[in-house]
C-alpha cells in the first residue's frame, strides 16, 4: 500500500509506527487534541494496515543493513562458534594468551562465568539446551484424555496468538500507540 491520501492519516500512521501513544500521534497529524477522535482513527483498518506496512518496510531495512555489516565485517556462524570455544580454552586456562609473535603474556585466571556463558552459547548454537517450562498445575493434564489436550492446546495457542497481536498494537504499557 502506498502512502495514504490523506496528509494528516499518513503522519499519524508514521508517528504510530515510530512508537508514538495515538494522543501523541495524532496532535503531531495536525488535529486538536481529542483522545477519543485519536483512538477512533487508530483503530480503522486502513490505518493499522499502514502502520504494519511500515513498520515491516523498517524491518526489511534494518535486516538488509544487518546483513550487510556481517559481510563486510567477514562474521560468520562458524568464526562465532571457533571464538567462542578459544575464550573457553582460555577462560579455563587450558590454552595461554599470547601476542601476534605467538609468545604467551600475561598471568592466567581461571574465568568460570566466562567459560561457563560461552559453553552454553555453544551449547544452544548445537541445540543441546532446550527452554521448558511447566503449563498449568501439576497434575493438571493427567486426568484429561486426548481429545481434551486438544482442546486445551487449541484454546492455549488462541489466547497466545490474541496477546502476541495485541502486544503489537500497544506501547508495551497496554496502551494502543
Amino acid at each position: 500500500m502506498p502512502a495514504l491520501t490523506n496528509p494528516k492519516h499518513e503522519r499519524f500512521a508514521q508517528e504510530l509506527a515510530s512508537g508514538k501513544t495515538a494522543d501523541e500521534s495524532y496532535v503531531t497529524a495536525g488535529y486538536k487534541p481529542n483522545r477519543g477522535n485519536a483512538g477512533v482513527l487508530r483503530h480503522k483498518q486502513y490505518i493499522s494496515i499502514r502502520v504494519a506496512e511500515i513498520l515491516a518496510g523498517r524491518e526489511s531495512i534494518h535486516a538488509q543493513a544487518t546483513a550487510d555489516a556481517v559481510k563486510s565485517v567477514g562474521l560468520t556462524k562458524g568464526w562465532v562458534i571457533e571464538t567462542l570455544m578459544e575464550n573457553v580454552a582460555k577462560a579455563m586456562q587450558a590454552k595461554a594468551m599470547t601476542n601476534d609473535d605467538g609468545e604467551a603474556i600475561g598471568e592466567f585466571q581461571y574465568q568460570g562465568s566466562v567459560a561457563n556463558k560461552a559453553l552454553e552459547l555453544l551449547g544452544k548454537e548445537v541445540g543441546m539446551f532446550i527452554d521448558r517450562k511447566e503449563v498449568g498445575r501439576p497434575g493438571e493434564f493427567e486426568s484429561m484424555n486426548a481429545d481434551q489436550l486438544r482442546e486445551y492446546i487449541g484454546r492455549e495457542t488462541a489466547e497466545l496468538g490474541a496477546r502476541g497481536q495485541t502486544s503489537a498494537l500497544t506501547n508495551g504499557s497496554g496502551k494502543p500507540h
